[in-house]
């Protein structure tokens, strides 16, 4: 922890893991800079619905990231992002946007085009980076990967609760089966498909709240263990 080289830690895992808050708690903890990948993501499939790009051409929505204004600024529980200057947040937490930004994700050419972008956000003292393919594609050789699992059936539900408590409806069944959806289409895409890096600890948080897989991550990295 000592070392002043910037350096990583990637939280992988599938869409409902609880990604985002964990890597916002490392990050407010340990003092490092935060990429949420998959709001890059989520900004770049609502940039091309609101300019009716059909999501599945991978050229034109390939040509919206020549054009792609977009940053993070610091909340009190998540990251705000902006597009264009404004304030997306209500926007990118809606499932047709989460939906969307999985079908752009497939493309190969789209995430070859984001990587720079995302590793541009490697600065000291270091990174704290979640998405579905930070510690095996963007950020292969980051000090300390981690891959966040739990049940489709518990991420459901934790999502159902996460959009109730911010006032939108929701149906567990629709979203366990929105959520199945999308790990099948993520783990099995051609490019960068979602999976564990080899060197990963493999957290499962299905019977664990969040302060707990906190803790359990934050003592992994302080004892600067590398696997």
């Amino acid at each position: 922890m000592k070392n002043e080289a910037p350096f990583v830690v990637a939280i992988d895992g599938p869409s409902g893991s609880g990604k985002g808050s964990l890597a916002l708690s490392v990050a407010n903890e340990l003092g490092l800079h935060l990429l949420d990948s998959g709001a890059i993501y989520r900004m770049l499939a609502l940039k091309a619905l609101r300019q009716g790009v059909d999501l599945d051409d991978e050229q034109r929505v390939d040509g919206l990231i020549d054009d792609f204004d977009i940053r993070f600024e610091a909340g009190e529980e998540l990251s705000i992002p902006f597009l264009d200057g404004v304030d997306v947040s209500a926007e990118l937490r809606q499932e047709a946007t989460g939906d969307a930004a999985s079908r752009v994700a497939r493309h190969a050419r789209v995430r070859e085009s984001l990587l720079e972008l995302q590793r541009g956000f490697l600065k000291p003292p270091g990174l704290v980076a979640d998405g579905r393919d930070m510690g095996t594609v963007v950020f292969p050789k980051a000090r300390f990967k981690f891959f966040l699992y739990a049940s489709v059936e518990i991420r459901a539900q934790r999502r159902y609760k996460q959009l109730i408590n911010m006032g939108l409806s929701a149906n567990i069944a629709d979203l366990q089966a929105d959520l199945a959806e999308r790990d099948e289409r993520d783990q099995n895409r051609s490019a960068s498909p979602l999976k564990p890096a080899e060197d990963a600890l493999v957290v499962d948080s299905s019977l664990l709240d969040m302060a707990q897989v906190t803790e359990l991550v934050l003592s992994h990295i302080r004892e600067g263990k590398t696997t």
